[in-house]
């Protein structure tokens, strides 16, 4: 797999794929995501995670933002409490291979609150109005229905993290698309260069709902072996390719850090079996020679073997 295929597997989007072939070019180039200090790191954390992974082979340097000061302001802890989050959810990262050379962790409140970073916030203030600030934190912002002024201010201190970073591409959840796409419009009349853009896609809870801690639906990288057999053994698990949570564990989790994986079947249902693509995995379940029972194990066996490393850095 060359670079350009590597950096863009699994994504939804590139804004613009010209500009990220002209980037994989250059001999130096980074990549941040952010990531608002939370109780747990999971499946849906992983997906950026892995490609942050992937951004690194194809010859990036990674930066990691810890925003407790954005976790602040959307209402998600007091500034103590995100901070205990950050370095635990730092670990985490750590734990399942994001580390090393080319990785750097930053703590928001380390390069947030600085004279300079501030009047950037506030020049593009001046620019954007209070409905495409409004727009952009739809899939992101916690009560929507009545947002704060702090919330408004998030997006426009995302963008400046861009800038202060000094990276060249942005990665994030579908979900952060508006803002990216503020940041394209307007970065440059603070001087900032425009950021490719890259978007992953919004995965289901286990459950084929959206994934939430409220739900309860997802899987963490702190389970164990026992916790993450007896969710995937509830796991919904349609005969349909599409929204079906066990196929996208595989394709966004399992594949792409293992070569196989082997279906464990008596010989009366044709026998073990290994698999050595998502692709294959996919196009033999559309055919129903795969049973949902036997796609669930192996996956869970799969997921097991990529997280048994993040268990033993935790501790766990």
């Amino acid at each position: 797999m060359d670079s350009y295929e590597l950096a863009i597997r699994n994504t939804v989007e590139v804004v613009t794929e010209d500009e990220l072939k002209e980037l994989l070019k250059k001999p130096e180039k980074s990549v941040y995501t952010g990531y608002e200090p939370s109780g747990e790191i999971h499946l849906g954390h992983l997906v950026t995670i892995n490609k942050l992974m992937d951004l690194r082979e194809a010859g990036f340097k990674v930066k990691v933002l810890l925003a407790d000061l954005h976790a602040f302001l959307n209402q998600k802890g007091d500034m103590e409490k995100v901070r205990e989050l950050a370095e635990y959810n730092r670990r985490c990262f750590e734990a399942v291979g994001l580390k090393g050379k080319n990785v750097e962790f930053v703590l928001g409140t380390d390069v947030e609150l600085n004279p300079e970073y501030q009047l950037n916030v506030l020049k593009l203030a001046q620019q954007i109005t209070l409905n495409r600030a409004t727009r952009s934190m739809d899939e992101v912002g916690r009560n929507m229905d009545a947002p704060h002024v702090s919330q408004m201010v998030y997006p426009i201190m995302q963008m400046v993290d861009i800038h202060t970073l000094g990276v060249d591409l942005a990665l994030g959840g579908i979900d952060q698309r508006k803002i990216h796409m503020l940041a394209r419009e307007y970065l440059p009349s603070i001087g900032a260069k425009t950021p490719v853009c890259m978007h992953t896609p919004i995965l289901n809870g286990l459950n084929g709902k959206k994934m939430s801690s409220s739900e309860g639906n997802y899987i963490s990288v702190a389970d164990t072996e026992d916790n993450i057999r007896k969710k995937m053994k509830k796991a919904f698990c349609p005969p349909e390719i599409e929204e079906n949570p066990v196929l996208q564990v595989l394709k966004y989790h399992v594949f792409p850090r293992l070569d196989s994986i082997t279906l464990r079947r008596p010989e009366k249902f044709g026998g073990d079996r290994e698999i050595i693509s998502y692709g294959e995995c996919e196009t033999s379940y559309a055919k129903g020679e795969i049973h949902p029972a036997d796609l669930k194990s192996a996956c869970t066996e799969g997921l097991i073997e990529v997280l048994a490393p993040a268990r033993d850095y935790l501790g766990l």
